[in-house]
């Protein structure tokens, strides 16, 4: 993404306190940039929302509740959510800690991992979920490039979990809360990524914490193997009673 598209310019300064340093990296409905929070000398990440984003007020709505999830979360496997604000434009962004590494499909395509590797990050990945669904949040998009692999001063690698933009809250009653008054998906909505939904997700839209498991799974299996099919053998009939 070029400097112009972006909604902010390298040199800037965001609320008094967060001084651009350059883009990192955008997709189709966001960009997110390098800052630096001039007062304490922190490194930050800048997440915003493009034009044809804030155009969707689904995507602003999903946006806003990914940084209410996540700081409901203190796993230091999931990243941490700093700050929020607005731009003048009213464009809603999200400050978050700076990670240094790659996510985990970018890792698959370098090479496969190892069997301790593996393991150990199945078990972070699993030690984040395990807090989101005790804070009743379940995730829905795990995947590899939600997985990211970032790197300890000892250069070391740990999961961060990424992107609860989708996630679902779970009151204690089990039914699904709103941030804001309005429903935040219909229940008959499939969101997610196919290969690594569970099949109650891909049928009926409804999850639980056992569809994430399905989906870490399913990563974990990729992580292995680097296969997008599951082996024969392992298939079963998919027809519902």
């Amino acid at each position: 993404m070029s400097q112009a598209e972006a909604p902010v310019e390298v040199g800037q300064m965001l609320a008094g306190k967060y001084r651009i340093d350059r883009v990192l990296g955008a997709g189709g409905m966001g960009v997110v940039v390098a800052a630096t929070h001039v007062q304490l000398d922190q490194k930050v990440a800048i997440k915003f929302l493009l034009p044809v984003a804030l155009a969707n007020a689904d995507v602003v709505a999903r946006f806003q509740r990914e940084a209410r999830a996540c700081v409901k979360i203190t796993s230091e496997h999931v990243a941490r959510v700093i700050d929020v604000g607005t731009l003048d434009t009213g464009a809603p962004y999200m400050v978050m800690e700076y990670l240094e590494g790659t996510d985990l499909a970018h890792r698959i395509v370098e090479g496969q991992l190892s069997v301790r590797e593996a393991v150990r990050f199945v078990l972070e990945a699993c030690e984040a979920l395990a807090e989101a669904h005790a804070a009743g949040i379940i995730h829905r998009d795990l995947k590899p490039a939600n997985l990211y692999l970032a790197r300890r001063a000892d250069k070391t690698s740990m999961v961060k979990v990424l992107d609860f933009g989708i996630s679902k809250t779970i009151s204690a009653g089990g039914a699904s809360p709103s941030f804001g008054g309005g429903a935040m998906t219909s229940t008959q909505a499939v969101m997610g990524s196919p290969y690594y939904m569970s099949p109650e997700q891909l049928m009926s839209a409804k999850t639980s914490g056992r569809s994430a498991s399905c989906s870490t799974s399913r990563s974990r299996a990729r992580r292995r193997t680097s296969a997008t099919r599951c082996p024969r053998s392992s298939r079963r009939s998919s027809k519902r009673p």
